[in-house]
């Protein structure tokens, strides 16, 4: 299937992803001490910052005009959605910021590479993380899902208060909304100073 755009999306015909507990344990974790290459050309070691991270993690991006992944994409439950969770961040990025975010990374298995193509096409204004290895989806144990012989993360959104994970958004559906979820999340729930 050829995907012509990846942003205008009828949800009503995609099919929600269930919760099948698998970000239940999450919540109250503290991060490992792990590097994740970053868009920006940094290495990002989540669980070394301070302040209140935002991670919105997703199977992944897909291309305009690219052909996706599998000719089923968009009806596996949870699948579709990347590039409008991602713009929906971007959109409300300095939102994020007022409302206590020191700083939000998007987060998937895709390559570096790939990604950077991807946070420029679509100007972003936060880096994205490359856990190409796994690493960091092991080592927390994110729910994943095996498509076409790859392993990627499920949709999910982490808020990170100096390497504890103090909220997590999992199932996420519609995509396109879990930045404004994760924005009024902040809002009611200021930092502790």
């Amino acid at each position: 299937m050829n995907q012509k755009n990846l942003i205008e999306v009828d949800w009503s015909k995609i099919p929600a992803p269930a919760d099948d507990g698998g970000a239940a344990h999450l919540r109250g974790l503290t991060l490992p001490a792990i590097s994740l290459l970053a868009t920006d050309d940094t290495s990002v070691t989540l669980s070394a910052l301070s302040g209140r991270t935002v991670v919105f993690a997703y199977p992944r991006t897909g291309e305009p005009g690219k052909i996706s992944l599998v000719d089923d994409w968009d009806m596996i439950p949870g699948a579709r959605g990347c590039t409008p969770q991602t713009c929906a961040f971007r959109d409300l990025f300095a939102e994020l910021k007022v409302a206590g975010a020191a700083q939000v990374f998007g987060l998937s298995t895709q390559s570096n590479a790939y990604q950077t193509e991807m946070a420029s096409r679509l100007h972003l204004p936060f880096p994205v993380l490359s856990d190409e290895k796994l690493v960091l989806t092991r080592a927390l144990n994110l729910p994943t899902m095996g498509v076409a012989g790859l392993t990627l993360i499920k949709r999910l959104a982490l808020i990170i208060d100096d390497a504890e994970i103090v909220q997590v958004f999992y199932p996420v559906f519609p995509p396109d909304r879990n930045a404004g979820d994760v924005l009024d999340w902040l809002k009611a729930n200021p930092a502790k100073a």
